[in-house]
């Protein structure tokens, strides 16, 4: 009888501790998804503001066509994308091409006294710090929820349930950490 109950009381404790470690993953699995989420839409507000920022800005760099057309194939890419290396990317490309009008925008003094371009500037420098601040807490949370599913015994109930790692937004590449260069012996 005693070996009984020993059993139920063990089996028991499996059976919560089963329990909670499936909770906790799901919990890291649903603040992964809530940090993309805010990141998602900080960047959907980014993608949101170019088109008047482009606009203010064409009447000044007239012969700085491509940059712009590089900018709208990148909102129209940013529709299509699903994957979160897909959005990271097309982020890296709209973060270089922003550097690149921002550095050109110094050489046109009418420009920068421009107060709709002033406030454009403002507005995109703020919602690039709410970007950064997006990545690094989804970053966080996918490097915590990664970890559960590797270590012991998450790992085993992580396999059994069929959960999977997730990737890490890597936003800076090759080409983000070079300075922006700007050529103004091209006319276009």
């Amino acid at each position: 009888m005693v070996a009984l109950i020993i059993i139920a009381v063990i089996v028991v404790i499996l059976v919560v501790a089963v329990i909670a470690l499936y909770n906790g993953l799901v919990k890291a699995r649903i603040k992964v998804d809530n940090a993309w989420s805010q990141i998602d839409v900080q960047l959907q507000r980014r993608f949101d503001l170019i088109p008047n920022f482009v606009e203010t800005v064409k009447g000044y760099m007239t012969h700085e066509s491509q940059t712009f057309e590089k900018i709208a194939e990148l909102r129209s890419s940013w529709a299509n994308a699903g994957s979160v290396s897909e959005k990271a990317k097309l982020d890296n490309e709209l973060s270089d091409t922003l550097k690149t009008i921002m550095a050109i925008s110094e050489n046109y003094p009418q420009l920068k006294a421009n107060q709709n371009f002033s406030e454009l500037s403002e507005e995109l420098r703020n919602t690039e710090n709410k970007i950064s601040f997006a990545r690094q807490f989804y970053n966080d949370s996918v490097t915590i929820y990664n970890t559960k599913l590797e270590v012991f015994p998450s790992n085993i109930i992580a396999g059994i349930f069929n959960f999977k790692a997730r990737d890490l937004f890597n936003a800076e590449s090759d080409e983000a950490r070079k300075n922006v260069k700007v050529d103004f012996g091209s006319n276009q």
